[in-house]
């Protein structure tokens, strides 16, 4: 049994290209899918009264 090592680079750039690209197309995929989704603004102001014994002075 002989053993052969691979010295071609190009099949392994190939494949480490195509998986680059996959990631790229479902990063963009799924930022595409999130932007079309409408999210409801708040639709009354939250107002909250703090009152002033609760702030203390720092120096």
């Amino acid at each position: 049994m002989q053993f052969t090592k691979k010295t071609s680079l190009s099949s392994s750039i190939l494949g480490l290209t195509i998986k680059l690209g996959l990631i790229l197309v479902i990063v963009i995929g799924v930022i595409f899918l999130l932007n079309k989704i409408d999210f409801p603004a708040p639709k009354k102001e939250i107002e909250k009264i703090i009152p002033n014994e609760n702030f203390k002075i720092v120096k």
